[in-house]
């Protein structure tokens, strides 16, 4: 089958329903509505740094595209979660260009998924080559596809992308009846300490409730956007996302949308995003974002981790990712989970030189890996509790 590759320069440009055919259970985060908020609402486009060119594949006698990628043109590196800083480093320090640069991801999230949205193994190769080729053609220094799903790394790879490999934190549900059994299958001292931590919570006064869906109004979205600036403040950076997105989010995506509120004395002073979606047959909650306006010991484990996990068991959610890096979420019953990304660099020298490297921190990760195996929070060093008495 021949194809032909062309570039969309926005979402509004594809129709909603064929691209949503193409991401099928893909989930929410590659679903037209979510890229093309992020457009809508200004937190992606050229003012951003994120210019979209998404990659659409048609087979030459189709109106309706067979294959797409989310794509974009970066000019800097922020909101990745896929570390390149050294990289563009090394290529300014030899007088190279290496902004702009073509991205493949969901903006601002760093959750696994596919990248190549096709329905075949064949379109899927298709668009990788097409994405490869597109890259080449273009002359600027690279293309990154970040945290696409071991089968699609393996296409890319077979394009001639190099892999780099990562590691994130998940929690696991194993059956438990409620957090006090899945406290149970933890070790002692993490049991102890969890406890603990929620002990000096609920001692500061402070409650937290779970909204989701429609029960997340205007004002807990205001509220939110307060606690999420916050946070970037006292990160002394720029927030990636605007109150108009989360607005939209509420209005657009509300079944997806959980929220964990804490308040003393009925008002509140902290809350945590998390979105809730079913991907591969699972139903998984996304920590995103959390924020709070007054300093309190152990307030972000219990907004961002404890509370949602909670409420995720009640409700037999069966994974809840608690985003990128956090090796203290291994204390909290997160194990570790392998990530991906896949590289293509027209450099031949600095291709040679990355593969160079991605071997060397291939075996890094894997050692780093293997540590926190060892310290796995489960009684008996387990993965994950075995869901039992």
């Amino acid at each position: 089958m021949a194809y032909t590759a062309r570039v969309a320069e926005s979402l509004s440009a594809v129709d909603a329903g064929a691209w949503d055919a193409l991401a099928g259970p893909a989930g929410m985060l590659l679903g037209h509505a979510f890229l093309h908020g992020l457009e809508h609402t200004g937190c992606v486009g050229a003012d951003s740094g994120w210019l979209p060119r998404h990659l659409l594949l048609f087979e030459d006698d189709g109106a309706q595209p067979v294959g797409a990628v989310p794509l974009y043109l970066k000019s800097h590196s922020y909101g990745e979660y896929v570390f390149d800083w050294a990289w563009a480093d090394a290529y300014a320090r030899h007088g190279l260009d290496y902004y702009p640069k073509w991205l493949g991801a969901v903006p601002f999230t760093p959750i696994s998924g596919p990248r190549l949205l096709a329905g075949t193994d064949e379109r899927r190769a298709a668009l990788a080559q097409a994405l490869v080729q597109a890259a080449r053609q273009s002359g600027l220094s690279s293309l990154h596809v970040l945290f696409p799903t071991p089968a699609d790394a393996d296409i890319l790879r077979d394009a001639g992308c190099m892999l780099r490999q990562g590691t994130q934190f998940h929690w696991l549900n194993a059956g438990w009846r409620d957090f006090d059994h899945f406290l149970s299958d933890l070790s002692q001292p993490k049991r102890k300490k969890i406890r603990a931590e929620r002990r000096k919570v609920r001692e500061a006064g402070i409650a937290v409730r779970m909204l989701a869906g429609g029960q997340i109004g205007e004002a807990h979205w205001r509220f939110f956007h307060r606690c999420y600036r916050q946070t970037y403040r006292e990160h002394m950076s720029s927030p990636y996302l605007n109150l108009a997105f989360f607005l939209y989010l509420g209005e657009r995506l509300t079944r997806h949308c959980v929220m964990a509120l804490a308040e003393r004395d009925g008002a509140p002073i902290a809350a945590s995003l998390l979105l809730l979606d079913e991907t591969d047959g699972r139903t998984r909650l996304y920590g995103r974002y959390w924020g709070a306006l007054e300093l309190v010991p152990c307030l972000h484990f219990e907004v961002a981790y404890y509370t949602p996990i909670e409420w995720a068991i009640a409700r037999g959610v069966q994974v809840v990712e608690g985003g990128a890096q956090g090796e203290h979420k291994l204390a909290r019953g997160f194990v570790p989970v392998r990530t991906q990304s896949a590289h293509w660099l027209a450099h031949p020298a600095f291709a040679d030189a990355l593969g160079h490297f991605l071997n060397r921190e291939t075996a890094g990760v894997e050692a780093y890996e293997e540590a926190l195996h060892a310290h796995a929070p489960f009684r008996g060093g387990h993965e994950s509790g075995p869901g039992s008495e």
